[in-house]
């Protein structure tokens, strides 16, 4: 059975035998083939020795959040501890959450001796401070998967910032500076001595869309970059990266993908695709095995079947397929 034959055809007719399996392209996720550009790699390693956050800002789908596993990975610290922020977040939320209707259930029907602790889960900076001390007095409060690792650091991402209420960012950085944290409806401390071991200190990487300004305060306390576009040779350098010199990924076919997408981002699109779309745009080629070099009306609609996932609304979809 041809790869043509487990599509969807849109007609009604039913395919025959099993649908077709969905396989993930790790490599586009796999930090091992993340290219950081030389201002990003400073100001990474500017962060680590200030011992503070690293404000990443960047269009979306620039390789923000891929950032972090990109850090964690190479300094050896597993997999990053992750908060998404919402309109929602509270300073509190970056440290733990407390199940109050879960502890008033239990202390109703189960008794007043419930242990506070048990309705407190611990989220991403509460993690990395509670990783800061020794493994035996931090497993008692920790996840399974994090017990018997402290003393170590801990690589944190604080995802999205910027959707966060204004004051949260103010409202942490006490927290942030001291690494200590209070779980009020407990009535503990973490460090319990209120000291943290400064050589494991978190690493920090804040990543914000520019949807609103944060506070000067804050900005003050954090190191910046802006991640660009990147430039057609560096495009081409990302795809070697994340695909390989493959059969079908020649240098001739890569190259003319990029100026065919360079076309696409230079019009005047509402959301001009990012980084993360065009490697989407790629596999698509690849998986129809759709070559960008071809010029007949076969190929160029081909290639405009392959552009949905360049297109967020309507008039960019009809733009980009007029290009095409």
């Amino acid at each position: 059975m041809t790869s043509d034959e487990l599509c969807y055809h849109g007609d009604g007719s039913v395919i025959e035998g099993p649908a077709p399996f969905f396989t993930r392209v790790e490599s586009l996720d796999d930090p091992r083939h993340y290219l950081a550009e030389d201002g990003l790699r400073d100001a990474v390693n500017v962060a680590m020795t200030l011992g503070i956050p690293l404000l990443v800002t960047g269009e979306p789908g620039t390789g923000k959040t891929q950032l972090a596993w990109s850090v964690a990975h190479e300094l050896g610290l597993g997999e990053p501890l992750v908060f998404s922020a919402k309109t929602t977040s509270l300073a509190q939320d970056l440290f733990y959450r407390y199940d109050a209707l879960g502890h008033f259930r239990q202390s109703r029907f189960g008794g007043d001796d419930v242990p506070v602790m048990k309705f407190v889960e611990f989220e991403a900076l509460g993690i990395a401070s509670l990783l800061m001390m020794e493994h035996t007095d931090a497993d008692p409060y920790l996840p399974p998967q994090y017990r018997g690792l402290g003393p170590r650091r801990a690589v944190v991402l604080i995802d999205e910032i910027d959707k966060a209420p204004r004051d949260l960012p103010n409202d942490i950085l006490r927290e942030i500076e001291t690494m200590t944290f209070r779980v009020k409806e407990a009535g503990l401390n973490f460090p319990p001595d209120g000291l943290a071991d400064s050589r494991y200190r978190p690493i920090v990487i804040i990543t914000s869309n520019s949807e609103k300004n944060l506070p000067d305060a804050f900005l003050r306390r954090c190191a910046f970059f802006h991640i660009s576009f990147p430039d057609k040779a560096r495009l081409v350098e990302i795809v070697n990266r994340k695909f390989g010199r493959t059969r079908w990924f020649t240098p001739q076919r890569v190259a003319e993908a990029v100026e065919k997408f360079s076309l696409v981002r230079n019009l005047s699109l509402r959301k001009p695709p990012a980084t993360a779309e065009f490697l989407a745009w790629m596999h698509i080629l690849r998986e129809r095995d759709v070559d960008p070099r071809d010029i007949t009306s076969g190929a160029r609609e081909a290639i405009a079947f392959t552009a949905a996932i360049l297109s967020k609304n309507r008039e960019d979809a009809e733009q980009i397929a007029g290009a095409f």
